[in-house]
């Protein structure tokens, strides 16, 4: 946007003259602007001129002149002017046609709706009507434009465009009704409930782009709404690498705080940790700690958080380094805190508003776990570049650093910085000598004399902060260093800062009987210039006279009452009390108490020695890289760290029964399953790659869970081509059986040696994901010719059976291809899409002599396993596809047959009744051959003529990529054609199989993470029935009904038509509540059954 401003009119940032020569070369710009002195006028009525011009060119008809005008005017905020006067010739053009110009319009409207509120309500049911747009950028930009509007009033409004916006297809739209949440609770705060419901919604979004937004809403909303985590917190942990830096940041900051509320605390001295952290996630791992008598295993969870995070150390964005920093220092077992220490030394190299924030959260750590900086510890050397705060910082590192074998190396440094000639710097060394001498007790000499060096020092600021510091450094040892003060007495008479003076006079009164004859020369020049002394000075040499009158009243005597004298009607209020206080406690008389026989041991009672200590001492109390923290004070909205809890709470709330199941596999985060896998996989070495499994199993895991994300652009192509890869190979096993009237002989031969295979290497499932190119490499010839050939047919347009056989070896990469471009069809549900199925037979795959070789050697389970069903409920519901009025007599229903198509095997079967209504015959029924959306369609053969009130049902097939995106086609008689369309629900979009219990368990185990949606509902008791639920389940989506041994569970499978991605549902009924399980690759999918479900069990009726 500010890149096109800048094309199009050229700035000028120089001179004082600046709004004139905006405003000259503006005019220079625009059609029949006034040049030459009518520029120089320009420079006396910028703002007018500009304005003018800018109103006209926004009232003109021309799209180009209001474009140009939208972009100056655009520049003209990026640049900080005020360009409000111009807002309603800018609101005039909101509703524009112009998709560019619109945006723009909605630019300037987010940034001056709430200073022009009046003027913006005007616009409310353009915006209205905007959130209904095509374009996904005009509708997150409408709400964002109507949640920028500050008035009370349009609340209800808000409320209800942020519901919808949170239902959205688009992840971008969803993403900015997750900021508008925010908007909206800050404008009403009695809205929370139902924001609530919508950020618990939104938290279960499975999209990247979202997930940052939803969390800082819940931050910002509700943060104490921790159970609105749980369903969500692997999820959370597995998608966080793709997540952006800015929602990384938000949801690491989150998730610190679950897990201290939710894990207990890895820093007992009981804890014990494998080397290989990544192992105790493992239940064999656990298993031997247990045998052990271990008292402590870290949580899975707990484990998961910490190796998710862990690369994002290597982020580019330093708030994202800084935030798993503080995450580990927070939450990571103690050996384990040091990983971070190389990417805080490394984010030194930054710009110095970075360093100030990681030096302080630096200095926090290393006055508890110095060894983690010792290494780095030139890192923190001073530089003559460096601005005075980030010197002192780095100043209190080294100082939390020396210890007995570097204090030499700190120490040498230090000689050098007190020559700097930024004073405050120096005085800030001598106070960090000062702390050394303290700490290390072998180089308090060593200190003390180079301190006493520096008295002669010609800096008036260098000689004060020595004497104050020589002053707390001989308070541990006096009696050895009588010399030091007569040294400070000598040069009593040249030191002129009022603090150190004050503590040489201290020092002196203190130590009296070490400098007998000292003291009292110097309390005799104190009385001669007490007058002019600051009042600092004045104190102490009250103070002196007292312990000196106590010591030695012989000498000092006269000397100290002359000097009480003066004190008593000195005007500072202090000094007069103090002065009063001290005659009588000093000076016994009649009326004196019997405090003064006290007077001794009060006024010469041995002082503790000052224990110098960091600044940073007690700073660890507030979350590191927090704003209070940097403050050391409480921030608006600084949320606690609650201590670890005492006992774990309850484990099940995350699921952590499935993880279990995902142990056993040994593929803990991948997800990624699928019924029945490639004849690609019998020729990978599966010993290699189990040997290789083990080795990366971390990373994988890692990878694999986030990369599905919609809203990552490069992981996205990615998946295109392994998801390609993946689905064909499946298909051409799952789907082959179904392609020709012979498919149940074929399926027979194929299930014993399938079934084996799937024994011997169930879990190998994530080796073929990650190799899937490599072993598609090497696939034999006929295997590619039969691939491609069914491929290119089922997505060809003919329809007919006949090319489906006819096809040979061409092209093996032209399914993928389509593919792609099939992807591009729409921004707005991406994740929906899926690759084309493959169409082949097994006959052409696998050869008897073959079968025999490859006993044993397939990585999943197969169609033994995983077997097609017929459907256990058919709706009879039908839906209109054209009303009768609208068609002119002709009218169309259809209905979902929930068959296996028979003109493709990832087609959905579609029944149509058309009807004539009128009174006339219609000829040449017949869809149109375009599809406006891209979809395959098997088109009917034309009805030549369908009689008055007659009627013909006809079927087809449509391929919808397991998307509920709608079909759009033209229906077309002779004379017309009708645009009509087929809206899919979710459940119509999958065929059911059957499968034993024990395999759906392990297929549901492969499928966790970000590949399972849940939820609990509340029914009520006489509802609760395993008719009923299975009645309302297999209604509401085509599914097969898994026999289960346990009464309260309900198991039901299926595949999607288009890839054959399995679909697991499970239903546990524990009174009152039910929890509904919703396990699939496809997320979207997923997600939307597990809503229908939930509507179609709470509306149960026995």
């Amino acid at each position: 946007m500010l890149g096109m401003s800048a094309n199009s009119v050229s700035y000028n940032d120089q001179g004082s003259v600046e709004s004139g020569v905006d405003a000259a070369q503006e005019n220079s710009n625009i059609p029949g602007s006034i040049s030459g002195g009518g520029a120089a006028f320009s420079l006396f009525s910028s703002d007018y001129k500009k304005n003018e011009d800018l109103k006209e060119m926004l009232e003109s008809n021309k799209e180009s002149l209001k474009l140009e005008a939208m972009k100056r005017i655009v520049g003209l905020i990026s640049k900080g002017k005020n360009a409000s006067e111009l807002f309603p010739a800018v609101v005039k053009n909101v509703a524009s046609k112009n998709i560019e110009l619109k945006k723009l319009v909605y630019v300037y409207l987010v940034r001056y709706a709430e200073e022009q509120q009046d003027l913006a309500l005007l616009s409310i049911s353009t915006f209205q009507r905007a959130l209904k747009d095509p374009n996904q950028l005009i509708r997150a930009s409408a709400l964002r434009v109507l949640s920028s509007i500050r008035v009370p009033i349009i609340v209800p409004i808000m409320m209800l465009a942020i519901k919808e916006a949170s239902t959205d297809l688009s992840p971008y739209v969803r993403k900015t009704a997750a900021h508008a949440i925010q908007k909206l609770y800050s404008l009403d705060p009695d809205q929370k409930e139902h924001l609530i419901e919508v950020i618990e919604k939104l938290l279960k979004d499975k999209s990247t782009l979202v997930a940052g937004s939803v969390v800082m809403a819940f931050e910002e909303v509700c943060p104490e709404r921790i159970d609105l985590i749980h369903k969500n917190y692997r999820k959370l942990c597995n998608m966080l690498v793709d997540v952006e830096e800015w929602g990384q940041v938000v949801i690491i900051h989150m998730l610190t705080r679950y897990a201290r509320t939710q894990f207990v605390s890895p820093w007992r001295e009981d804890a014990v940790f494998d080397e290989n952290s990544a192992t105790t996630f493992y239940d064999s791992e656990e298993e031997r700690r247990v045998d052990e008598s271990k008292p402590y295993v870290m949580d899975p969870d707990h484990r998961l958080l910490l190796r998710n995070t862990k690369p994002l150390l290597q982020s580019r964005n330093t708030a994202v380094v800084m935030a798993v920093s503080q995450l580990y220092w927070h939450l990571a077992p103690k050996h384990e805190i040091t990983i971070v220490t190389k990417s805080l030394v490394r984010l030194l190299r930054s710009h110095r508003e970075v360093q100030y924030v990681v030096l302080q959260n630096i200095a926090t750590m290393s006055i508890q776990r110095k060894g983690m900086f010792e290494p780095f510890m030139k890192s923190f050397y001073v530089r003559s570049t460096d601005a005075t705060h980030i010197k002192t910082l780095k100043l209190e590192i080294l100082t939390n650093l020396a210890n007995e074998a570097n204090i030499s190396t700190i120490l040498r440094e230090f000689q050098t910085y007190v020559k700097s000639q930024d004073k405050a710097f120096a005085a800030a060394t001598i106070q960090a000598i000062g702390r050394c001498a303290t700490n290390i007790s072998e180089v308090t000499d060593t200190c003390l004399n180079g301190l006493v060096l520096l008295l002669s020092n010609r800096d008036e600021t260098v000689v004060a902060e020595s004497v104050v510091v020589i002053k707390k450094l001989l308070q541990t040892q006096p009696s050895q260093h009588s010399d030091i003060i007569k040294h400070m007495a000598k040069l009593f008479d040249n030191i002129t800062v009022p603090m150190a003076r004050a503590s040489i006079l201290w020092l002196m009164g203190e130590y009296c009987e070490h400098v007998p004859k000292i003291a009292p020369d110097v309390l005799r020049k104190m009385a001669k210039t007490f007058t002019s002394e600051e009042d600092i000075v004045k104190l102490q040499i009250v103070n002196l006279a007292a312990k000196l009158y106590l010591t030695n009243s012989k000498q000092t005597k006269l000397l100290t009452q002359y000097i009480l004298n003066l004190g008593k009607y000195d005007q500072n209020y202090d000094i007069r009390d103090r002065t009063r206080f001290i005659r009588q406690l000093i000076v016994p008389n009649e009326k004196s108490g019997a405090l003064s026989k006290y007077a001794r041991r009060i006024l010469m009672a041995p002082k503790p020695a000052p224990v110098l200590q960091s600044a940073f001492k007690d700073r660890d109390r507030f979350q590191l890289g927090t704003l209070s923290h940097t403050l050391n004070s409480h921030a608006t909205g600084y949320l606690e760290l609650s201590d670890w809890p005492a006992v774990a709470p309850d484990q099940s709330v995350r699921n952590v029964e499935v993880v279990e199941l995902v142990k056993e596999t040994g593929s803990a985060a991948l997800g990624k399953s699928k019924p029945a896998k490639s004849d690609k996989k019998f020729y990978s070495d599966s010993e290699e790659e189990e040997e290789e499994e083990e080795e990366e199993e971390g990373s994988s895991s890692e990878d694999s869970s986030s990369s599905s994300e919609e809203s990552e652009s490069e992981s996205e192509s990615e998946e295109n081509s392994d998801d390609s890869n993946k689905s064909s190979s499946s298909q051409s096993e799952k789907s082959s059986s179904e392609s020709d009237s012979d498919k149940k002989t074929q399926k027979k031969q194929h299930k014993p040696a399938s079934k084996d295979r799937k024994q011997k290497n169930g879990n190998a499932v994530k080796n073929e994901t990650r190799s899937g190119s490599e072993s598609g490499s090497e696939s034999s010839s006929s295997e590619s010719s039969s691939e491609s050939g069914s491929e290119l047919d089922s997505n060809s347009d003919s329809g007919t059976d006949q090319k489906k056989n006819t096809k040979s070896k061409p092209v093996q990469s032209k399914p993928v291809t389509k593919q792609v471009e099939k992807k591009e069809v729409s921004l707005l549900d991406l994740d929906d899409f899926s690759p084309a199925p493959v169409t082949t037979t097994k006959s052409s795959i696998l050869s008897p002599s073959l079968l025999s070789d490859l006993q044993g050697l397939s990585v999943s389970p197969t169609t033994s396993a995983l077997q097609a069903s017929s459907p256990v409920f058919v709706p009879e519901t039908s839906h209109e596809l054209l009303h009768r009025m609208t068609g002119k007599g002709l009218s169309a229903q259809y209905r979902f047959t929930r068959q296996p198509c028979i003109y493709g095997n990832s087609m959905v079967s579609l029944q149509l009744t058309l009807s004539n209504s009128s009174d006339q015959a219609l000829e040449n029924i017949h869809i149109s051959e375009k599809s406006s959306t891209g979809q395959n369609i098997h088109r009917f053969s034309a009805i030549e003529r369908l009689e008055p009130q007659a009627s013909v049902t006809v079927s087809m097939g449509v391929d919808f990529n397991d998307s509920t995106q709608a079909a759009h086609f033209q229906l077309c008689t002779k004379e017309d054609e009708f645009s009509v369309s087929i809206q899919p629900a979710v459940g119509e979009l999958l065929l059911p199989i059957t499968m034993s219990e024990a395999d759906f368990t392990k297929e549901q185990g492969k499928l966790v993470g970000m590949n399972e949606s849940s939820a609990t509902i509340t029914m009520t008791p006489e509802n609760i029935s395993s008719q009923s639920v299975n009645r309302n389940v297999v209604s509401a989506a085509n599914l097969g009904v898994i026999p289960s041994n346990q009464e309260n569970i309900h198991r039901f499978a299926g595949k999607t038509v288009s890839s054959g991605c399995l679909v697991l549902v499970s239903v546990a009924l524990k009174d009152p509540d039910a929890l509904i399980t919703v396990n699939t690759e496809k997320t979207v999918i997923g997600s939307m059954l597990l809503r229908q479900f939930k509507t179609a069990l709470t509306n149960i009726t026995s």
